[in-house]
């Protein structure tokens, strides 16, 4: 067991204030793998301090100087992937065969595309009698779930420096030691002191700092939609700019002309990723009425081919959950669509010995069942039926969220008139891969703002214009 006793604030390693921990547990064994401070408001405020003494001189730095530096942490976290990989594979259950390109190969590229894009960014424009310059906003709150832990940092914090703002990380205390090490690495790369800081703790006592700091500019927030609607509402008395990542419950359209067993199985694979603990999964696929029964039984064969165990074992394609909360959690939800006659399709033994696993579930449904509605956040489908198209853009949008969505046809053009209809910030058109230079986010309670890209580049931006008199000498 790994036991860590610091933060890092201006530059350094501090001794926690408190002796309180966290416990991280392996998912797959339920073993204690590591031990983290409980940090206090104190400490957030220490850091947010740090960040704030070192805004002025990273912001007056050339870009390719904050380049160089990121080009450093890229060389140092290449050369800890393999570690990175399956620490969180213990930590988060991801199975191992995806934590490598998913969940470190995914972070290591949001580092590069952040200092690529910076280096070809527009930082000005002649707009009349006015220079526009984009300058960085400040000091940045980042506040990261446990889901897709490194990823998350990667999307926030590498686009912050390399726009020059500073910034203060509270990572999430289920799955801090990823961050841990990442913190490490940037140590190594030798950035200034304050320019990046980072305090463990939870989000009462750490991210309500840097929520509602006055020193802070901005909070980049990913989380659900109850600690994000939170963070806005410390965030508003500062009028500071906030940025939110927050839940989903997205729909998976299957229009009658599709190739119906792929797209079962895309949508199927769109779910299950992370062991469903995706805030894009796939969850509601809406089938036509008159194909809902192939499309139920291809389903059942398809998840079949899951194979359930240990995180770190190559042949898992579905690995535990993140912690006893979350399988609880979920348990209840299958609970609960059986209670409320919800339609069994797959139903497999949740009897485990050890571990925090969920064997997959699907269920038909219909809209006014719970987990038609609610982020499950596990391996969990819902099937629906629709009449017609309009029908499916209406079951579609009957959610509170709109972060992403499917759309499947044997006609592009259809499918892409369907996927214009449906509020949700990405739309897959039969089974896209993801593209990471693409705006992520969503509508409605899934979030404000965009990550990726130059998107989430612009987002830790504010604009300056510079008015110049006209010359005498053309008057």
């Amino acid at each position: 067991m790994k036991i860590y006793d610091r933060h890092y604030i201006g530059g350094g390693w501090v001794e926690a204030a408190s002796s309180a921990r966290f416990e991280v547990h392996d998912s797959s064994t339920e073993e204690v793998m590591a031990q983290v401070p409980q940090g206090t408001a104190q400490e957030a405020e220490q850091a947010v301090h740090a960040a704030r003494t070192a805004f002025p001189k990273w912001a007056a730095l050339s870009v390719e100087e904050r380049c160089r530096y990121i080009d450093r942490v890229i060389e140092g976290l290449n050369k800890r992937q393999k570690e990175m990989a399956t620490v969180i594979s213990r930590e988060v259950g991801t199975p191992i065969r995806v934590s490598t390109p998913v969940q470190v190969g995914g972070p290591i590229y949001q580092w590069k595309a952040a200092a690529k894009i910076a280096r070809s960014f527009s930082w000005e424009a002649k707009v009349g009698n006015s220079t526009v310059h984009r300058v960085p906003i400040g000091v940045v709150g980042c506040i990261t779930p446990w889901n897709f832990p490194l990823n998350q940092i990667s999307l926030k914090v590498a686009p912050a420096l390399a726009a020059g703002c500073t910034v203060v990380l509270k990572p999430s205390e289920i799955a801090p030691v990823n961050a841990m090490i990442l913190a490490e690495v940037i140590h190594e790369a030798g950035l200034p002191a304050g320019v990046f800081n980072m305090v463990l703790g939870s989000g009462t006592e750490v991210g309500e700092v840097l929520a509602s700091h006055p020193e802070v500019d901005m909070v980049s927030f990913t989380g659900s939609t109850r600690a994000g609607t939170r963070v806005a509402e410390l965030a508003a008395p500062g009028v500071k700019r906030v940025t939110l990542e927050l839940g989903g419950k997205s729909p998976s359209v299957i229009l009658p002309d599709a190739d119906l067993a792929s797209a079962v199985k895309g949508t199927l694979s769109m779910c299950m990723l992370n062991n469903g603990q995706t805030c894009s999964a796939h969850t509601r696929m809406l089938v036509h009425e008159s194909q809902f029964d192939l499309a139920a039984d291809l389903a059942a064969k398809s998840v079949a081919r899951l194979t359930v165990g240990p995180s770190l074992e190559e042949s898992t394609r579905l690995g535990p959950l993140v912690s006893a909360v979350q399988r609880d959690k979920v348990l209840g939800y299958i609970q609960s669509a059986l209670d409320e006659g919800a339609q069994p399709i797959v139903m497999g033994d949740q009897s485990f010995d050890r571990g925090y696993f969920v064997a997959p579930a699907i269920f038909g449904v219909n809209s006014g069942h719970t987990i038609a509605n609610e982020e499950v956040f596990g391996p969990v489908l819902s099937i629906l039926q629709y009449k017609d198209e309009d029908e499916a853009v209406a079951l579609a949008n009957a959610t509170q969220y709109g972060l992403a969505a499917g759309v499947w046809s044997g006609d592009q053009s259809r499918a892409t008139s369907i996927a214009r209809r449906i509020r949700a910030g990405q739309v897959d058109i039969n089974g896209a891969p993801f593209n990471m230079k693409a705006p992520f986010g969503g509508f409605k309670r899934s979030g404000l703002g965009r990550e990726a890209g130059v998107y989430g580049f612009e987002e830790f931006l504010e604009y300056q214009s510079l008015q110049y008199a006209p010359d005498s000498s053309d008057a």
